[in-house]
């Protein structure tokens, strides 16, 4: 082929792509994501519309409030205004200076009809002296007199107008340690909070990182000023209060009671807020309790070290800190801030940050804190101190009368057992004999030692004590006693100053106890519950109830062989419930011999989480072995309609189809029929649905089963023995019914059970 030839042949070419149709899908599926991203604008302008909405009716139910409050206010004022004009008009109204001026009038009236008597009764003897002709010497002593009284009652008239600026401060000067309460969500932060004021870890020696009893601390003043320094204006300040005892208390659900009582002991409260995350449940159910105890409260807005872009400096006043932040930090802050004041309007309560505050009776305030970083701690504990010395001061006036509660009982090596209190008034000694409630009944000792943590140690951890002869409240205080092992904590204590008191207060912590245990209602079937203290107690019991777990007996204190053989009572009819729950107690080795000899089952843990798992892990694991073992006992109840046209084996074995009418029918269940003198027809070995095998079928399915004859009868045919027209029933028994009540309970509905009831009739089960 010559060259030109080649030039000639023309070359393959590729066949041309269709570049329409390509770009027409491409267009349509632009189309379709520009027309997403409209709709998803659309839906956020909605969701953004909504949510204006929605906060410009919280601003107006707000302002709505605030008008109510405010005009409530002005009614008031003017109820008083027109009192005391009407005071005026009766001439019965005094201003404090009338008040002095008519305490001076009455004193100077008193003076003058002294004075008068006193210069009668001289004239009366100047006379007498005159007649006898004897010197009147004595008129330079009457003036003297009278110049003395006179500057008596000066004296006097002075002590009267200072009276009422003196009796505030004097009574401040007589005020105990302010006992604190801190409340709130789980992991919000409260015991690093502490830990922050502390310089301590105790968080990290609790079991899971979690508070699970109330712990005390004493924060002595000296702490207290040294944490308050970078607050402004500090140097104006006044410390009246001799130092704070703070309480912690655990934050989660099950422990509303502890909570309870730990709320009960305080004076003042800190509810401790996650900025990020806002008012939770228990933060919630935490106010409810503040506000049913009527308890003032100071919101820590913890955790503003998460924040975005926050830049750290402790050493400063919070304001001064927020405002050098980012402005973009500032803005989340802001918005944060304001979402969890909604909230709080949510929950019918003003609050407001403590620097913007308008009113603080009327208005929460909020300090922005970090227990992480220390921002915000002296704020915090300056705007307590403030609270306690201004409009909380009459609560903290100290009382000689004894107000003490024990929180835990606990050995300690070297010294025994020992019981944690908080002395809320009054004073403990040395040698003081005091009563407090037991296992076995009140028990009656005397104080050996008193012991106190160094300052800001806390009471539940383990540290050097210092031993005092004498303790004033309020503080933690550890008591050292004989015959503490069973002590109840939870309680109050009492002192017994004369022997002839012992048996009255004996009664009394009896009562105590008694009230205590009388609100919680035992079951009688259940687990048997044990626990160190009635706080710990309740909240144990409390989350069984949530958990649907019945519980028959409980008591506090270590597991013994007594309890073993309580809990033993539950093997013969309900061997599930013969168990011990023991939460964060001892378990003498003999009972757990015992137990293991009896297969009672003992369940430990310091934990609720964990000692419900176990439970509920042993529970499933017994119910399943149950179930296995009686699967072939318990019969369920079932009506069973022939379907003619799909009988395809009329005899051993038969295999047709059936409707199912009523109840359940499973593999395993025998069958027969009523109408033809309760024949037998077998045991269903196997059912099909749409030609897949299954294991058991309800009302209203068409099936396909297979029944095979009972082992040693002789089988039986469809046609003969029964036809279309007869009705086909489980054949239940005593047996069946019992094994499906104590195992199968929850498989059957409540229309199975109807059935159920309708099978023994009509076999005449008793």
């Amino acid at each position: 082929m010559s060259t030109n030839d080649a030039k000639k042949k023309k070359k393959p070419t590729a066949p041309v792509k269709d570049k329409k149709g390509p770009g027409k899908k491409a267009l349509a599926a632009l189309k379709e994501v520009i027309q997403q991203q409209k709709e998803e604008e659309e839906k956020l302008r909605r969701e953004e519309e909504e949510e204006e909405k929605r906060l410009e009716e919280l601003e107006k139910q707000k302002e709505e409030k605030l008008k109510l409050e405010q005009e409530k206010k002005e009614k008031k004022k003017q109820k008083e205004k027109e009192k005391k004009e009407r005071l005026k008009a009766e001439g019965k109204f005094l201003t404090p200076k009338q008040k002095a001026d008519r305490a001076r009038a009455q004193l100077l009236l008193e003076t003058f009809k002294a004075q008068s008597e006193a210069l009668l009764r001289a004239q009366s003897t100047t006379e007498k002296l005159d007649e006898n002709g004897e010197s009147d010497d004595s008129d330079e002593e009457n003036n003297e007199n009278n110049d003395e009284n006179d500057e008596n009652i000066v004296a006097k008239v002075e002590k009267v107008e200072t009276q009422n600026g003196n009796t505030d401060e004097e009574e401040k000067s007589n005020l105990r340690a302010a006992v604190v309460c801190v409340l709130g969500h789980v992991d919000t932060g409260k015991t690093k909070i502490l830990d922050k004021l502390r310089r301590t870890n105790v968080q990290d020696g609790e079991a899971g990182g979690i508070t699970q009893q109330i712990g005390a601390t004493n924060v002595p003043l000296h702490a207290i000023k040294e944490q308050t320094k970078v607050v402004i204006d500090y140097e104006k300040r006044k410390f009246l209060v001799p130092g704070l005892l703070i309480i912690d208390t655990p934050g989660h659900e099950s422990f509303s009671n502890l909570r309870n009582r730990g709320s009960s002991l305080c004076d003042i409260a800190i509810l401790v807020v996650d900025i990020m995350h806002g008012l939770e449940p228990q933060t919630i159910e935490s106010i409810n309790i503040l506000k049913s105890k009527k308890t003032p409260f100071i919101v820590a807005l913890n955790k503003i070290d998460r924040l975005y872009d926050w830049q750290t400096n402790p050493r400063k006043d919070v304001r001064d800190i927020l405002s050098s932040q980012h402005s973009n930090t500032q803005n989340e802050f802001k918005t944060r801030s304001q979402n969890v004041i909604l909230q709080f309007a949510e929950q019918g309560l003003n609050a407001a940050l403590f620097y913007e505050n308008p009113d603080p009776k009327s208005y929460v305030s909020l300090v922005p804190t970090s227990a992480i970083t220390g921002e915000g701690m002296g704020n915090l504990l300056d705007l307590i101190i403030e609270n306690c010395q201004t409009h909380l001061y009459k609560r903290l006036l100290f009382s000689n009368e004894l107000q003490a509660t024990v929180l835990e009982v606990k050995a300690i090596t070297g010294l025994g057992t020992t019981i944690d209190t908080i002395l809320v008034n009054g004073y403990l000694k040395e040698g003081d004999t005091i009563v407090v409630a037991g296992t076995d009944g009140p028990v009656v000792t005397q104080i050996r030692s008193l012991l106190m943590p160094q300052p800001l140690k806390e009471l539940r951890v383990k540290n050097a004590y210092i031993e005092y002869k004498e303790i004033k409240a309020a503080q933690g205080v550890k008591i050292a006693a004989k015959d503490l092992e069973k002590a109840i904590a939870g309680l109050n204590i009492y002192v017994a100053h004369k022997p002839d008191e012992i048996e009255h207060l004996k009664d009394l912590v009896a009562k105590e106890l008694k009230s205590a245990l009388s609100t919680i209602k035992l079951q009688d079937r259940g687990v048997y519950v044990q626990a160190s203290t009635l706080g710990s107690l309740e909240a144990l019991l409390d989350f069984l109830r949530s958990s649907k777990i019945p519980y028959s007996n409980i008591r506090i204190g270590p597991v013994v062989k007594k309890d073993v053989m309580k809990a033993s009572i539950m093997l013969e009819h309900f061997p599930l419930y013969a168990t011990i729950l023991a939460f964060d107690v001892k378990i003498e080795r003999d009972a757990q011999e015992l137990a293991d000899m009896l297969n009672v089952k003992i369940f430990q843990a310091d934990i609720i989480y964990h000692l419900f798992d176990k439970f509920t892990a042993y529970q499933d694991d017994l119910k399943k072995k149950n179930r296995d073992q009686f699967k072939s006992i318990a019969v369920f109840p079932c009506k069973l309609k022939v379907l003619p046209q799909f009988v395809f084996n009329s005899r051993d074995p038969i295999v047709m189809g059936v409707m199912v009418e009523s109840g359940i029918v499973k593999e395993g269940t025998p069958l027969c029929v009523p109408s033809k003198e309760f024949v037998d027809l077998g045991i269903v070995t196997s059912i099909e649905n749409n030609h897949k095998a299954v294991e058991t079928a309800r009302k209203g399915q068409e099936i396909c089963i297979k029944i095979e004859p009972i082992p040693g009868e002789a089988p039986k045919m469809f046609g003969r023995h029964f036809d279309e027209k007869d009705l086909l029933v489980s054949k239940i028994s005593r047996q069946s019914i019992d094994a499906c009540k104590d195992h199968f309970r929850d498989d059957l509905l409540k229309t199975d059970w109807q059935l159920m009831v309708e099978l023994k009739k009509l076999f005449e089960i008793l």
